[in-house]
């Protein structure tokens, strides 16, 4: 334990010491059962004589709050329950953060998870394969403790080609190792783009409904953020703000309608960008999990003129907490995306990064996927069948046939309707998460979004027979 005791001067050094650790007790800094320094030790630190540390810990053990264990050393006892607890620090001058950051909407805090919850965006953990994860993962951490140095901030080399590979085979998007840089997911990869691309006051269009951790990460930025009408073709191409500079979609499924993006809306924006010589981010979301039809071709492929940056993540495929993610950028961009990467936090875990690139070169992320897609095939009709005998024709559901999620709207009724029934919803021990939130403007649509990522079939079976029971036919 680093212990820091402030010694003002040389005068009463054994009382300012046993001040310094009391009040460290008393607020919780020091907690109960940890063991401090030997007193040769601390002495050592502070340079004061033993005998002065000895004296601070004898005072100490005499108030209660310090006992000594014969050969394993000087313990802090709990502080007694009357005492506050560590408040904060103190308040001196008030700093003023850039007015952007107070200006900005507030993520809603997320909800405690409920019995049967159908919170979006998350997969089954039980799917992942952990032991030979684990495998992976000792052997790279034995061969990582001999690497002391930095790492390349585009990432390690091997994961770079391994998903140059992937996205190649599974996605059809051209790109070499070059042209791969790897970040801590998806959000990051935006942070990045927008760093290197947006100056304060430039116009970013998106989706509306949408993402919101991306507007805002544009509004951070200082970008003016229009909303751009999402209809059952995907982006409204003739809705977007001439002067927009950078255009953010996900294609493959819209979040959160779930919609594909037409191959003539497709082929529209391409069009569009070129003529205003504006960038695309295609988002490829849930492109890994789709149940039905032939995939279409990504915005990248179809690009012909460099316009598009693809990015993609490997938090719904493998495990959320697993912060692995990549975008792939035209030469135009490499260096300066590189640049942004090294300054922002030099480069992504080096062993986690290893791992990845054996678990996709081994061919495991392929067998993993198969698997994981035939479950999550399975419980998307269970949700799909269920929603449609639970509810009938008071919900509407959104056709979808890819993802970890669908959304629904009510036949009638618009916020208020949207806010009673999840309420109550959530009272019945069901987690459903509210479709209005998702718009940055006044929604035009009300209803819910539920994931069925980490539900069994037999919890959507009876998480959906609560949430009927739970509006008692107010649909």
């Amino acid at each position: 334990m680093d212990l820091h005791v402030d010694l003002k001067d040389r005068r009463d050094l054994a009382g300012q010491i046993y001040r310094g650790l009391r009040a460290q007790m008393l607020d919780g800094r020091l907690r109960g059962g940890e063991r401090v320094p030997p007193t040769r030790e601390l002495a050592r630190r502070l340079g004061v004589s033993r005998n002065t540390v000895s004296v601070a810990y004898e005072w100490l053990a005499a108030e209660g709050l310090l006992t000594g264990r014969t050969r394993a050393g000087s313990f802090v006892q709990a502080p007694p329950r009357e005492h506050p607890p560590r408040g904060r620090a103190t308040a001196g001058v008030k700093l003023r953060p850039r007015a952007i950051w107070s200006e900005l909407r507030t993520p809603r805090p997320p909800e405690p998870p409920a019995r049967h919850d159908f919170r979006v965006g998350i997969p089954d953990a039980t799917l992942f394969p952990f032991e030979a994860w684990r495998r992976l993962m000792a052997r790279q951490l034995r061969a990582s403790a001999m690497t002391a140095a930095y790492a390349d901030p585009f990432g390690h080399p091997e994961l770079r080609e391994a998903v140059a590979r992937h996205i190649g085979v599974s996605r059809g998007v051209r790109a070499d190792a070059t042209d791969v840089l790897i970040t801590h997911g998806a959000q990051q990869a935006l942070d990045l783009i927008g760093r290197v691309l947006l100056e304060p006051g430039d116009c970013v269009a998106v989706e509306e409904p949408g993402y919101p951790p991306a507007r805002l990460l544009f509004q951070s930025l200082g970008a003016r953020v229009v909303p751009v009408p999402v209809d059952a073709e995907g982006l409204d191409v003739s809705a977007l703000p001439d002067d927009a500079r950078l255009v953010y979609v996900t294609p493959s499924h819209q979040f959160p309608l779930g919609i594909v993006m037409s191959p003539p809306r497709r082929r529209a924006l391409l069009d569009w960008a070129r003529q205003r010589d504006a960038v695309v981010i295609e988002d490829d979301y849930d492109s890994e999990f789709r149940f039905g039809g032939r995939p279409l071709e990504t915005l990248h492929s179809l690009d012909r003129s460099g316009r598009v940056l693809y990015v993609g993540s490997f938090s719904k495929v493998l495990l959320p907490s697993l912060r692995l993610g990549f975008l792939v950028a035209p030469p135009s961009l490499q260096r300066e995306l590189g640049l942004a990467k090294q300054v922002s936090d030099s480069h992504s875990q080096l062993p986690a990064q290893a791992v990845l690139a054996r678990f996709i070169d081994s061919g495991m992320l392929a067998r993993h996927l198969r698997k994981t897609r035939r479950e999550y095939e399975l419980r998307h009709a269970r949700l799909t069948e269920g929603l449609a005998r639970h509810f009938g024709s008071g919900l509407r559901l959104l056709p979808s046939v890819a993802g970890l999620h669908l959304s629904a709207t009510f036949a009638r009724g618009g916020a208020r309707l949207e806010r009673t029934l999840t309420g109550q919803a959530r009272a019945a021990g069901v987690g459903v998460e509210a479709l209005s939130p998702y718009f940055a403007g006044t929604p035009t649509r009300h209803g819910w979004v539920l994931g069925y990522g980490a539900l069994t079939l037999d919890g959507i079976d009876e998480g959906l027979r609560r949430l009927r029971a739970s509006v008692a036919g107010a649909l």
